[in-house]
């Protein structure tokens, strides 16, 4: 069956672009705030914000604190390698483009039709050294050569889940593999109570770094509401002052939790092997409404 054409209608003076990928149905949704700002949902969920005026501005909370990764992962506008696991509106490689200019980013994103919408309607600055390749984030991810990347980020949801092949120990040799051996990785998780993927993921992570931090809501974290939490790892030290004060500066302050009490908050939660990983739980329908 061939794709339908994309449609459009009416958002106060522009317009919704809407179309089919192999997602769901994507739609990018002007923002009225800002001339050429775009958000892209996917089966009405938000997946991400793209100022083309503006690369560096990122409206979305979870965004934002990996921003705070981006820059505190080397010294302010040195370049870096960076390997993006999920495209979307490839938000955060823009973000790195733009405040770290000449650095050299692959992103794996599985939604060829997605890509291909992203690259018509939100077309990425020609100078950027951004090369998209549509694959499965961990086929990807074992293209990328041994030690190439500073930072390597995964932000993978289908269906708002993230998959279950990456959640898992085996996933994370391979991250370790593809960083440099002061890379940081970082992964945009999803959970809600009893926050079980949460703990797990923590865990599975600790198993392979030696160094861990948590960015996310209070409220999160108390397992009061479903939400997304920043895990950030890396062999080498992480910058935990500069990145708790930007945590808590932000708009929308979150807290950072390193050392004991992250341990302490696993409660006990075994790391995940392939075997017995599964996708993260699916957010509640209030989530989006």
């Amino acid at each position: 069956m061939g794709r339908a054409r994309n449609t459009r209608r009416r958002s106060g003076a522009a317009e919704v672009v809407e179309e089919p990928v192999d997602g769901g149905l994507a739609q990018l949704v002007p923002d009225p705030d800002r001339g050429r700002a775009w958000t892209l949902l996917i089966d009405g969920a938000p997946q991400s914000h793209v100022d083309l005026d503006d690369p560096a501005y990122l409206s979305f909370e979870y965004q934002r604190r990996l921003g705070h990764v981006v820059d505190l992962v080397a010294p302010l506008g040195k370049p870096v390698h960076a390997v993006h696991l999920g495209g979307g509106a490839l938000t955060l490689a823009r973000y790195v483009a733009a405040t770290r200019p000449r650095s050299t980013q692959q992103v794996v994103e599985r939604d060829a039709a997605l890509v291909q919408l992203v690259r018509h309607r939100l077309p990425l600055d020609p100078n950027a050294r951004i090369r998209v390749r549509s694959a499965d984030a961990r086929e990807g991810l074992a293209k990328v050569p041994d030690g190439w990347a500073d930072l390597v980020v995964a932000d993978v949801f289908s269906e708002a889940r993230t998959p279950a092949h990456l959640t898992s120990t085996e996933f994370l040799d391979d991250v370790r593999r593809a960083l440099k051996p002061s890379g940081v990785y970082a992964a945009n998780l999803a959970d809600g109570p009893p926050l079980a993927h949460l703990r797990g993921q923590i865990a599975t992570a600790a198993a392979r770094f030696g160094e861990l931090a948590l960015i996310a809501d209070a409220a999160v974290l108390r397992g009061k509401r479903f939400g997304n939490a920043i895990l950030v790892a890396s062999d080498a030290p992480l910058p935990l002052a500069e990145l708790t004060r930007r945590a808590a500066s932000d708009q929308h302050p979150g807290r950072v939790e390193h050392g004991r009490q992250l341990t302490d908050f696993t409660g006990g939660a075994a790391p995940v092997t392939d075997e017995a990983a599964v996708s993260s739980p699916a957010p509640p329908p209030s989530v989006f409404h």
